[in-house]
């Protein structure tokens, strides 16, 4: 083994997929892009971390929910320049020429072009770390969607896209809650 630099340890954890979160405050939506984010056991409570650097925190912390929308790896350039804009300064819906769906339970938007929506509440804000836990409302996927692959970063600038799939169910099948 070799030593490595410690304050790139991360580099090794950095967990994905990488996301889009969208968000509205009164009547104007706004979309981040996050990579740190993590499950909470198979139930389906989530938590990512970001802050008040975020444009979106305001909205979060005043609404209590969002959309977390799952991008695949054919959208990575598209979703990297939403996290490096502001809300603030651009519209990133009409910028990224992203569409809004209307949401079930929340009123953020859905994002048309991801595979995966994820309607949330804020369950539980941890300010110390920036960390908001969330309840998921209810899940959408788009089953049409050619591309699949989700994209993960590796926290400097570089990313990792999905590749093939391994399965070992059988292996953990009895450590599976049921419908998994």
């Amino acid at each position: 083994m070799k030593s490595f630099p410690l304050n790139k340890a991360f580099t090794f954890l950095e967990p994905g997929p990488v996301i889009l979160v969208s968000t509205v405050d009164g009547d104007k939506a706004n979309v981040m892009t996050l990579s740190w984010t993590m499950i909470l056991d198979f139930t389906p409570r989530f938590a990512f971390m970001t802050g008040p650097w975020n444009y979106s925190c305001k909205a979060l912390l005043k609404t209590k929910e969002c959309v977390i929308a799952v991008p695949t790896v054919d959208m990575s350039k598209t979703v990297v320049s939403i996290g490096s804009c502001s809300g603030a300064e651009v519209n990133k819906f009409e910028k990224f020429k992203l569409t809004p769906v209307k949401a079930e339970y929340v009123k953020a938007p859905l994002i048309k072009e991801c595979y995966a929506n994820i309607e949330c509440r804020v369950v539980d804000y941890v300010k110390k770390h920036g960390i908001f836990v969330l309840d998921a409302a209810a899940a959408w996927v788009d089953e049409k969607r050619k591309e699949r692959r989700f994209f993960h970063a590796v926290g400097d600038g570089r990313f990792i896209a999905d590749g093939e799939k391994i399965s070992h169910r059988k292996i953990m099948q009895a450590k599976l809650p049921g419908g998994v």
